[in-house]
């Protein structure tokens, strides 16, 4: 993608919005349920981000712009080591933008398909890091909702964004596609890159807010990591936090067996459910110890009110006794799986669609616009001018957002979080999980 966003960049003067012009564009990274990622780098600072957009059109067309508007809402007041945080929000006439921490260790679904195998220390220490981002959320009044093994957690993530960069020269390679032969440019990291393997959630999309005002009923989520209480079978029944915390025994029980603790599909109905939860029994191998089982069967537990749903739930269990909770909020403690160097850890299809399919691809943006403006014909179509009203509510209405502007004098967010309290954990304890 890179190859062909040769154009020069403007000067970025720092009391100037942050726009489409101030990032180079690397390469396609992923799909999201709203639009598509890719790598990108600022050019003033030379840091490298993720960028989603969200074509308008589509956004209108499907009816998601209020979700759009909500996540970005919900981001621009969140930071903490265990999110994916925002920094930029900026439009064009034809895209939204979201510009996000870079994390290219993969999702947990994607090397779950590699045939990883996570340990139960390594699951120990994803447990103890998401408690703690979802401890914050929930300081915030943030009901996730979406916590799963994909496509909310990411491994890794750039130490030091400077060193990395992209090699000069990219490689060609060729695609047959339907019997005619394509080709395009596939970049290849050559810089130091420092994978931290911890993990992250991201994904704001279905994100609600929960106040004491506020009763939340509505079924949202991924079916197979949903509470039991979001599938009441007679009336709806408002639910709170815990649906998060059962989500998360979910995946740290499919992170240690491969497989989920509830033979629930996407498309399993809400009664098929509820009688599921009902009737089927949780197996845990012999294997597995019995202080993990014992957590595991806290977080799926049944009654929402007997569920370990709390920070103070964790650490006074047992088991994570032991856990310095500074040396786990700071990322002091190493990680036991590490995603491989040198590998992109994700599906290259994404760039494949980016560059052959895609019909408005985001490295040609600056010629497509330039040209529009050209066009000066319009089209008096109702429909049209009903799409067209929709586009300039849109306009009027989109969050810009620029984390550096709102703390200019940025702190690193570890020491943010650690003078934020909460941890009961003297920081000379050893960093031992």
């Amino acid at each position: 993608m890179g190859a062909t966003t040769s154009s020069k960049s403007p000067p970025f003067d720092g009391n100037e919005d942050v726009t489409f012009d101030h990032f180079e564009i690397l390469r396609a990274i992923g799909k999201g349920s709203f639009g598509k990622v890719c790598v990108v780098q600022k050019t003033d600072t030379k840091k490298m981000y993720a960028m989603k957009y969200m074509n308008k059109q589509k956004c209108v067309e499907r009816n998601e712009v209020r979700n759009v508007f909500k996540e970005l809402q919900i981001m621009q007041g969140l930071e903490h080591p265990f999110l994916v945080n925002l920094w930029y929000s900026f439009q064009d006439e034809e895209d939204m933008f979201m510009v996000v921490d870079l994390l290219l260790g993969g999702d947990l679904r994607y090397h779950l398909q590699q045939n990883v195998r996570f340990q139960e220390g390594t699951v120990k220490l994803f447990i103890c890091e998401l408690v703690l981002a979802l401890d914050y959320l929930q300081s915030r009044h943030i009901i996730h909702r979406l916590m799963a093994v994909f496509p909310l957690l990411f491994f890794s993530e750039i130490s030091s964004p400077t060193t990395f960069c992209w090699m000069s020269t990219a490689k060609l390679l060729t695609v047959s596609l339907h019997g005619s032969s394509v080709t395009f440019f596939s970049w290849q990291r050559s810089c130091s890159e420092e994978l931290s393997g911890h993990v992250h959630i991201t994904d704001f999309n279905i994100a609600t807010t929960l106040t004491k005002e506020s009763h939340v009923t509505t079924i949202a989520g991924t079916k197979p990591y949903m509470a039991p209480e979001m599938f009441n079978s007679t009336k709806p029944t408002s639910y709170s936090f815990a649906v998060d915390w059962w989500s998360l025994g979910v995946t740290a029980y499919e992170l240690l067996r491969t497989r989920r603790p509830y033979h629930i599909r996407s498309n399993t109905s809400a009664n098929d459910i509820a009688h599921v939860f009902k009737t089927a029994t949780v197996m845990y191998p012999a294997a597995w110890s019995p202080d993990m089982v014992s957590l595991i069967k806290k977080l799926l537990e049944l009654n929402p009110e007997k569920r370990f749903s709390q920070l103070k739930d964790i650490q006074s269990f047992p088991y994570l006794s032991d856990v310095n909770w500074d040396a786990v909020l700071q990322k002091r403690i190493m990680p036991e799986f590490i995603p491989m160097k040198g590998r992109l850890n994700c599906d290259p299809a994404f760039e494949l669609e980016e560059m052959i399919l895609e019909s408005k691809p985001l490295h040609k943006k600056k010629k497509r616009l330039a040209k529009k403006e050209k066009d000066t014909s319009k089209s008096n179509s109702s429909q049209a001018s009903h799409l067209q009203k929709h586009l300039e509510m849109l306009q009027r209405d989109f969050i810009v957002f620029n984390r550096e502007k709102v703390r200019p004098h940025h702190d690193s967010i570890q020491e943010t979080m650690t003078k934020s309290g909460g941890m009961h954990r003297e920081d000379n304890q050893n960093n031992h999980l």
